[in-house]
């Protein structure tokens, strides 16, 4: 990021979140007796009742609006959580999504296949075009993109594209890729861990030890919000930061939280 910071690839003008992974479909579940074991009422928390089925349960529930939020949430809140870090962003003004569930009929919910777009001002005076920030996901046989995880069967990582060349964000490494040619610049694998620091902060009790405020993993959760309420609601939304509500949209603004099963309630988020 600092490397970023001093211009390594020149003025950042975007950045691209990839998670292209292979999703087969989960098909259809039937209803069934809940396991032993499993205390359902409490697994449901503040969604609606419904019955059991495997495709609600284990990992199948990322791909139900009641319980999830697609691979925009399950693996595109770290990705974009780095591209906020190395465009210095927190939340948008402007967001757009659109996708689909492609191929298959079973019980998903979610996209399959989705494109979300959100559009800072920049920080620059001498820019007026502000900075933007694109996710993609993509679930079935694809190209790979900006050298990221070959020969990985799947393609997750960044992209940050600059006016001298353009950076990869792969894992826990990084590459860069300077001038009309393309050429090879600074490379490096990095160590530490977020789990070690978290273990770190519990024993010390130190916030300052924080890799990162709490606020940051809001920001962060908060953009795959954003993405499936503009898709959900298939429309550009516009988007007040500093009030964190959306403009003139009363649709979307009852979106920013959600109808809370009862006792299952977050302390005043009715008025959320």
């Amino acid at each position: 990021v600092q490397q970023l910071r001093d211009g390594l690839i020149g003025d950042i003008y975007m950045g691209k979140g990839l998670c292209y992974k292979w999703r087969d479909t989960i098909g259809h579940a039937p209803e069934e007796p809940v396991p032993e074991g499993v205390h359902y009422d409490l697994w449901m928390g503040p969604a609606p009742v419904k019955p059991f089925t495997k495709n609600r349960f284990h990992y199948n529930w990322h791909w139900q609006w009641d319980y999830g939020n697609g691979d925009v949430g399950n693996t595109g809140v770290h990705q974009m959580d780095i591209l906020r870090m190395a465009l210095d962003v927190d939340l948008p003004v402007r967001v757009s999504s659109m996708g689909g569930h492609f191929m298959f009929e079973d019980d998903q919910e979610t996209p399959n296949t989705q494109l979300a777009s959100f559009w800072y001002p920049s920080k620059e005076p001498k820019n007026d075009k502000g900075i933007l920030m694109v996710f993609e996901v993509r679930h079935w046989i694809t190209n790979f993109e900006g050298d990221l995880a070959s020969p990985s069967k799947n393609n997750i990582g960044n992209i940050i594209y600059g006016s001298e060349g353009y950076m990869t964000i792969d894992g826990n490494s990084y590459r860069t890729f300077l001038g009309r040619e393309r050429e090879p610049g600074p490379s490096a694998t990095g160590e530490g861990s977020p789990f070690q620091n978290f273990i770190e902060c519990v024993r010390s009790r130190k916030r300052e030890n924080l890799l990162c405020d709490v606020a940051e993993g809001h920001y962060s959760s908060a953009l795959c919000h954003m993405a499936n309420t503009a898709y959900r609601l298939r429309r550009t939304l516009e988007f007040d930061p500093v009030k964190e509500e959306y403009i003139g949209d009363a649709e979307a603004n009852q979106m920013l939280s959600r109808v809370y099963r009862k006792p299952y309630v977050v302390p005043g988020g009715e008025a959320v």
